[in-house]
């Protein structure tokens, strides 16, 4: 890595080094990493189809092992909705089953480079998951606190890992503070506080970039609850744009369950930081955020992009689901959200011959348990 790296504190630019096992700053804002990247294509070029092939442009070591299971390079389909053409990135085909593999290969193997044996983390089912795979092949052993109403088949999925998994009493911001208690004596490998875990994700924005022929799209439709894949593919692009791959970002739009959207809120009311909600229901439970830590940061790149929100009803996510298994896509709900999100928009765009990608962000078999209620005892 190169001397300059450094964590910086996003609210009050205090920096640290990049080896720090701290997880967030002394004035308590997140911490972000100061790091340019190098995109050198003929090294690029020479290696395998896996995230890994940027290695000069993520912030740890080239003499670091990757902890890997062979993730990355997913597919970009196209689809149609409504007629209109749109691309897909097939994120919910690796390992773990989502996108968030992508953060978990960087953060853990970092971790491991600097000699962390146990790690914690907090999720609403997907990056457990990851997190816990990702410590399995690092022989790091790693507790995960959850809402207690997470899915079941998450649940399996997480202890079939190894992990150590604590369900707890309550809403998904009562599993943040019992995680970030257990922090205050292990490794916290946060996909939400840990930066590490957004430089692993911006490795979407590398892919989408080199599969449209090193281009960017127009707009990127994400789903967004902590929002670190509209985060990390914002780092993404802004990188790529500094480097002068690309000449313009493309435009950010977030996707939120209208049962609980403080994003979408906050954007309406031009604030600058997540409005208060009340949550409701929402099968779409991975995006069901009421306090984004990073929200402010969230905004402010959408606001940058010229983007914006759009929320769906459970209606609409119910039947976004539906269609794209129809379609030969197995995607959850959270993804069949942003789905709903992308027709949505469409729906209210004015602009001509636009090109979208969106993403399938987490495999249907995690919602093993809803798929009789989705699709009746006859299945889809």
């Amino acid at each position: 890595m190169a001397p300059r790296d450094r964590l910086v504190c996003s609210r009050c630019q205090e920096s640290y080094p990049l080896n720090d096992l701290r997880w967030r700053c002394e004035c308590g804002g997140p911490l972000d990493i100061e790091h340019r990247p190098r995109f050198d294509q003929r090294s690029i070029d020479d290696r395998g189809p896996t995230l890994w092939r940027y290695r000069e442009a993520l912030p740890i070591g080239v003499d670091v092992p990757p902890v890997h299971l062979g993730e990355g390079y997913t597919p970009l389909l196209q689809g149609r909705v409504a007629g209109y053409p749109v691309w897909l990135k097939q994120d919910h085909i690796f390992p773990s089953g989502s996108y968030k593999d992508r953060g978990a290969a960087i953060l853990i193997s970092h971790a491991r480079s600097l000699g962390v044996s146990h790690v914690v983390e907090d999720s609403s089912g997907n990056a457990g998951a990851a997190i816990a795979a990702y410590a399995a092949r690092a022989g790091i052993t790693c507790d995960i606190f959850v809402p207690e109403d997470t899915a079941p088949a998450k649940l399996a999925q997480i202890r079939g890992y190894g992990a150590r998994l604590h369900r707890v009493p309550g809403d998904r911001q009562a599993a943040t503070l019992a995680a970030q208690e257990a922090a205050e004596t292990t490794y916290y490998a946060s996909h939400v506080w840990n930066p590490f875990f957004l430089h692993g994700v911006k490795t979407f924005a590398f892919e989408v970039w080199e599969q449209m022929g090193r281009r960017a799209p127009d707009a990127l439709v994400l789903p967004v609850g902590n929002g670190s894949l509209l985060l990390g593919a914002a780092i993404g692009f802004q990188e790529l744009l500094a480097e002068r791959k690309i000449h313009r970002m493309p435009r950010l739009i977030g996707v939120q369950a209208r049962a609980c959207a403080p994003l979408a809120a906050a954007y309406e009311q031009g604030a600058e930081v997540p409005a208060p909600v009340a949550p409701g229901f929402t099968r779409a439970e991975g995006i069901a955020i009421a306090m984004p830590a990073r929200g402010d940061q969230v905004l402010a790149a959408v606001r940058a992009s010229g983007g914006q929100f759009v929320t769906v009803s459970e209606e609409e996510i119910v039947a976004a689901t539906r269609a794209w298994w129809r379609h030969g896509f197995a995607m959850e709900p959270t993804a069949g959200a942003t789905l709903a999100g992308l027709t949505r928009y469409l729906s209210s765009s004015t602009r001509d011959r636009e090109i979208i990608v969106s993403s399938i962000t987490g495999h249907g078999l995690k919602a093993s348990a809803s798929l009789p209620d989705l699709f009746g005892e006859r299945g889809p």
